[in-house]
């Protein structure tokens, strides 16, 4: 698996061949508070680059996840539909939120160290 890259909307994701895992950040994760609904794509559906594609609803607020790159969904965590709150226990693993089939690569997240000091 590719290395975790990050984008300024707090966003992460991984690429494996021509599919891409999106999640949230550790960091927003923290900011949102306790997460208590997500509201995911459908299966078949096609975002471009900075299109929402998750509602995160949590005890504070209402945040959106958005779409790294041209992508068509393949597979959305539907754990998260019973257990939203994996995102806060682990944001970055069990917590994904989609995984989508790129249709335009655009690589042009950040490194965790660079994510961290755009953070910080």
């Amino acid at each position: 698996m590719s290395e975790t890259k990050y984008l300024k909307t707090h966003e992460w994701y991984k690429i494996e061949e021509n599919v891409i895992t999106v999640g949230i950040s550790d960091f927003a994760q923290g900011e949102l508070g306790d997460i208590v609904f997500v509201t995911l794509p459908q299966v078949g559906q096609e975002f471009s680059k900075g299109d929402p594609m998750v509602e995160v609803e949590a005890t504070k607020t209402v945040a959106e996840a958005y779409a790294p790159m041209n992508c068509k969904i393949i597979e959305v965590n539907s754990s998260l539909d019973v257990e939203p709150e994996i995102i806060n226990n682990d944001p970055v693993g069990d917590g994904w939120m989609v995984k989508a089939e790129i249709l335009d690569l655009d690589d042009t997240g950040m490194s965790y160290p660079e994510y961290e000091s755009f953070i910080s």
